[in-house]
């Protein structure tokens, strides 16, 4: 049967750097876990003051406060922070808005969607939007004339810039009227001029840029519009690849970052526009491919976990910051410890790996569908005969759907899909380590490095997701010639999937964002090696489990298809009848729904079709002995009704496979009949 299965494209995404979800809802709790609570009435009395030494302190307070603490920065919300540091970039004193953007760009950083869709809320673009021209304006001066400015005024221009354009890139993922409202001030151009004067700025406002020019052109056809109608940008980006690929020397770790957003940028943009050369460049294949999986194999996470908690163990002998501030010796809301400084470069190595595969995972989205070479009397859907009278199926075996969001490569990628290389640098990135998540209901030891690791679990993933399903798109490929190939890649998901475990406490909920993909990469895994794959009863257990708890029906389809792939087993009989009673439950009866929705309903019978599609094969004995032909007769009626019930106009894809496994469903039924075992 036809599987509902879509490739993900995988969306950037700016999570949570320092979650607050482990925490209880509401004030109480974060005032009685946060040790600063009496450090914040002076704060927000000093944002008010008409000394600005004392408003600038207020802001850098406020950045030092916040720091790796939701529970504080949940109170300093609750004292409406934002609207006073809003307030504050408009302050009459130059290095008040300075550090007030600063303290922003922090808060964004943190706090994730809930506090940039307040500065939104709160207006922050409309001062914002004056910055663009100042910045644009000290930017071409001391370029031009690089001793016009001393070095100090030229590093604060630079900051400046880094955060105001860090707010910018985290705006544009929180809805779409802030995206629309930054598509409006037509920031393309102000962006590349730091990647053109790349040289001459220091590398982190350049990536910082790059950042927001990534997130920009995700999707977004005003922005990618922009980039197309200028040559010189298409350039630009090439120019920092191949700048990165020619070099002999180590790179540095800022710079791999933006080496690699710049990918992600010719990727979103692809094809690029002519007249360019470079208009015949095959991004995915020249570029991404090639350039990115080395990348994600470039870092053991063992090895930063171990480096990150040495460090932890360090900083909880050093005095807290606030205790650290006056008036008379206020440091830059950037000002680091070396120990902080140590924490970032961990941190941004984490957050390149994980920049890399979401990157491949979209590229890996976008493969096109073999030619399937069918004949063409044979139309889907109908039914024919093998030599030897076994009823098959034009639907049965044909490939997982993929979703064509995104225009299709060109090429033959095939040669691109080495399993050995691609799949065993992810199969290393789904490991849990000591730090991925926080403890149960409590916080991490460093929260930005935990979530940094899950999003790299989650990316990983994702993107054994995409290529499983591209594997399973050539099923006569000599890289399944070993069925051991399988097998290997099957237990080692398991053995992430065992340590990440089912209980999931607050604060640990991309636990479950985990197993929602990794239920789909299972069923990739068996379709390509179905009928190879030994089912252990743990795992027929875990997955049945997973479908239960779920009110996902995407997620218990992709339960469903793992189940299937196990159930085809060939002599695990014992396996198959547990599976198969298992998705017979989950037919309607004359009286009485199915218990599943609509979708897992439709693919619980197609999967049953399947299983029994070759009544030699040693577990069929179980739908002889259980009456499968039986049971599956009373639920044809109940089947129709759910079908019926799907809206043509709202569910069309939905619609039609329903109508395509009912026509199945009644033809298997026929068939089986006629065998008269």
């Amino acid at each position: 049967m036809g599987k509902s299965q879509k490739k993900r494209l995988m969306r950037r995404h700016n999570p949570m750097r320092v979650p607050d979800s482990h925490l209880p809802k509401g004030l109480e709790s974060a005032a009685e876990s946060s040790a600063k609570m009496e450090a914040i009435p002076p704060i927000m009395q000093k944002m008010e003051s008409p000394d600005s030494s004392e408003r600038k302190w207020a802001c850098v307070a406020t950045s030092n406060l916040i720091q790796n603490d939701p529970s504080t920065r949940r109170l300093l919300q609750s004292k409406n922070v934002v609207g006073s540091l809003i307030t504050r970039l408009s302050d009459s004193e130059e290095e008040v808005w300075i550090e007030a953007a600063g303290a922003l760009r922090n808060l964004c950083i943190d706090g994730g969607y809930d506090i940039c869709a307040e500065m939104y809320n709160k207006n922050i673009l409309a001062p914002l939007k004056a910055f663009v021209p100042k910045i644009s304006s000290a930017l071409a001066q001391f370029i031009d004339s690089p001793k016009s400015l001393p070095e100090n005024a030229r590093r604060v221009v630079c900051q400046f810039a880094e955060n105001v354009i860090t707010i910018f890139w985290c705006l544009s993922e929180t809805s779409n009227k802030a995206l629309n409202a930054i598509n409006a001030m037509g920031l393309i151009p102000f962006l590349m001029s730091f990647l053109g004067a790349r040289d001459r700025l220091p590398t982190a406002t350049v990536t910082a840029a790059a950042q927001s020019l990534y997130v920009l052109t995700d999707d977004n056809w005003p922005a990618i519009d922009a980039m197309r109608s200028d040559v010189a940008y298409t350039s630009c980006l090439l120019d920092i690849v191949r700048m990165n690929a020619q070099s002999n020397e180590a790179p540095d770790d800022r710079f791999v970052m933006l080496y690699v957003l710049c990918c992600g940028i010719l990727g979103n943009i692809s094809p690029l526009p002519p007249p360019s050369a470079a208009s015949c460049l095959d991004v995915s294949k020249d570029l991404i491919f090639p350039r990115l999986q080395p990348a994600i194999s470039s870092i053991s996470l063992d090895a930063a976990v171990q480096q990150v908690q040495e460090l932890a163990a360090h900083q909880a002998n050093e005095p807290p910051e606030i205790e650290k501030l006056s008036l008379k010796h206020v440091p830059k809301s950037d000002h680091k410890s070396p120990t902080e400084l140590e924490f970032e470069k961990v941190e941004n190595r984490l957050r390149t790996v994980q920049l890399a595969l979401e990157i491949l995972t979209g590229a890996y989205a976008t493969l096109p569908d073999p030619v399937t070479g069918a004949e063409p009397d044979e139309e889907d859907g109908e039914e024919i005969e093998d030599g030897d009278g076994n009823m098959t199926d034009a639907t049965m075996d044909d490939a997982m759907d993929l979703d064509h969001s995104s225009p299709p490569v060109t090429g033959n990628l095939h040669a691109s899909l080495s399993l050995p290389s691609l799949v065993r640098p992810l199969l290393a990135l789904i490991q849990p380590t000591a730090l991925s998540f926080p403890p149960p209901s409590a916080p991490s030891c460093h929260p930005p490095t935990t979530s940094a690791l899950s999003a790299i679990h989650v990316s990983a993933f994702e993107c054994l997701n995409n290529v499983f399903l591209s594997l399973a798109a050539y099923p006569h490929s000599e890289l399944y010639t070993e069925d051991s190939i399988g097998q290997t890649i099957w237990s080692e998901i398991w053995t992430s999937l065992s340590k990440i475990g089912l209980d999931v406490a607050a604060g640990q909920e991309q636990m479950h964002e985990i197993w929602e993909v990794a239920v789909g990469v299972l069923w990739g895994v068996g379709k390509i090696w179905k009928g190879k794959l030994v089912p252990t009863e743990e795992h027929v257990r875990i997955l049945m489990s997973v479908c239960d708890a779920s009110t996902d029906s995407q997620v218990q389809v992709k339960c469903i298809g793992a189940l299937e792939c196990l159930a085809q087993h060939p002599n695990s009989i014992d396996a198959n009848r547990v599976i198969s009673s298992y998705l017979l439950d989950m037919l309607p009866t004359s009286t009485s729904p199915s218990p599943k929705g609509t979708e897992p309903l439709i693919q619980a019978v197609s999967a049953l079709i399947d299983i029994y599609s070759d009544e030699r094969l040693p577990y069929d004995v179980n739908f002889r002995e259980g009456k499968f032909e039986e049971r599956l007769a009373q639920g044809v009626e109940g089947f129709r009704k759910a079908v019926r019930a799907i809206n043509r106009k709202t569910e069309t894809d939905l619609r039609l496979r329903g109508e395509e496994v009912r026509d199945n469903l009644t033809a298997f039924i026929k068939y089986r009949k006629d065998l008269r075992f």
